[in-house]
């Protein structure tokens, strides 16, 4: 299975919430693959929590977050579940689960109950160890895009094509400091002081 295939076919390649979805999710997949390096001795599937962690997020496709791209008609809690019933439908079932059980770093019953969540009445905490390291790790790295969230796109892109359309959807006030981060990365240095 090859998760970016999966992610093309509900997510235009090249649009900003296949680009965050995209980003996100690889930073997420390293910090959890190195979590789960530290922890072998549980034996953690690492192709599964490569696997999952690039789809865990899936399904923002169907809530209404307009920073990411996101056009949906959700509040932006139910990713989770949506993306959970998506690679059902898909034939990955453990791959859903992953999606479903990372919100909140898993939500009983209870708390869905006590905060009213829009979500089902079902518990969503992550068992296995790979659902487990994926909730940690994914707690590490926004998809909402502040400064660092740039930057780390512009060291995985250092593409003006994908810069210009940060710059112009997301953050059109923020030409200067574009221009000039973007000087700093094409010669892959950071200033001592922003």
């Amino acid at each position: 299975m090859n998760p970016t295939d999966i992610i093309d076919e509900f997510y235009d390649p090249g649009s900003v919430a296949h680009d965050i979805l995209i980003i996100h999710s690889k930073a997420v997949a390293a910090k959890a693959l190195s979590v789960a390096r530290h922890v072998s001795y549980l034996n953690p599937d690492l192709g599964f929590i490569e696997e999952a962690t690039m789809l865990h997020d899936i399904g923002i496709v169907f809530v209404n977050a307009p920073e990411l791209g996101c056009h949906g008609d959700k509040p932006y809690i139910c990713h989770g579940y949506l993306g959970r019933e998506l690679l059902e439908r898909e034939g990955f079932p453990l791959h859903a689960l992953v999606c479903e059980r990372h919100i909140g770093a898993g939500l009983g019953i209870t708390d869905i109950e006590k905060y009213h969540l829009l979500l089902p009445r079902r518990d969503m905490k992550p068992l296995s160890i790979e659902e487990k390291i994926i909730c940690y790790a994914d707690k590490f790295y926004s998809k909402r895009i502040d400064w660092c969230g740039l930057m780390l796109i512009f060291f995985l892109h250092a593409d003006e094509a994908v810069a210009s359309r940060i710059r112009t959807i997301i953050f059109p006030e923020a030409e200067f400091i574009f221009s000039k981060s973007l000087v700093f990365i094409k010669n892959r240095t950071i200033p001592a002081r922003f």
